[in-house]
């Protein structure tokens, strides 16, 4: 049975991270002294839900918890530097401070150091997520203790609803690209001036002209969705943005 610590301070550890080409240590006080501090721990770098849910959507939703006092975002897992610095940029999750853990001596200063032995995996973290205050647990969010690996509370929106609960979230917007299309720009440009976030996919680096007509029937770029509607090109899309 997992225990939340609110009310305590956080475990005092040492991380030895990979910065360029030089080792470089970082300690629990430069990571959380004076600062509000978001974390969330997983099973592991490269991981399906790690990779497909849990880590982008606090990535997607960094300025959104910064405008609510968040200093920084700590993603925490016991893998070495060398994976959680691969998984860092193969995710592109530049609003994330990624802590490996790979020692293992953070979860379970947690109590949150389980063992995935039937995995192959060996000592690994419990998912959860918290909120940490100068140093001191104020809030924690623990996935319940079941066969499998659950994720239900831990997630960067039952976070943001807990710091500010009346906030109102943008709808989520992917706009497919490819290189040198002036449209593309054209459209982009007119999701900036709007002041919207989207993600941006990449045709022939993040999807193919075939996953394009697929999903929405046509070949031509730039397609624009929104909050889960496709709303077409860059004409389209201006109309729709009025």
């Amino acid at each position: 049975m997992f225990v939340a610590k609110e009310g305590h301070a956080v475990p005092q550890v040492t991380f030895h991270t990979r910065q360029g080409d030089q080792w470089v240590d970082v300690t629990t006080q430069d990571l959380f002294a004076n600062k509000t501090v978001i974390v969330f721990s997983l099973p592991g770098a490269f991981t399906p839900t790690c990779s497909s849910s849990h880590l982008p959507r606090y990535n997607e939703l960094a300025s959104v918890f910064a405008e609510h006092g968040v200093d920084d975002i700590l993603c925490v897992s016991v893998n070495d530097t060398f994976v959680m610095n691969a998984w860092k940029a193969d995710q592109e999750a530049d609003n994330i401070t990624f802590i490996p853990d790979g020692n293992g001596e953070f979860s379970k200063g947690m109590g949150m150091l389980v063992e995935k032995e039937e995995l192959g995996f060996g000592p690994r973290s419990w998912r959860y997520s918290m909120l940490v205050k100068n140093g001191v647990i104020e809030k924690m969010f623990i996935e319940n203790q079941e066969p499998g690996d659950p994720f239900k509370v831990s997630d960067a929106d039952t976070m943001l609803k807990y710091i500010a609960p009346s906030v109102q979230l943008q709808e989520s917007i992917s706009v497919f690209t490819k290189p040198g299309c002036p449209f593309c720009a054209k459209a982009k440009q007119n999701l900036i001036d709007k002041g919207l976030q989207f993600e941006e996919v990449i045709l022939g680096k993040d999807a193919t002209t075939v996953s394009l007509r697929a999903v929405t029937g046509r070949s031509t770029v730039p397609q624009v969705f929104i909050g889960g509607k496709h709303i077409g090109g860059s004409e389209e899309l201006e109309a729709y943005l009025g």
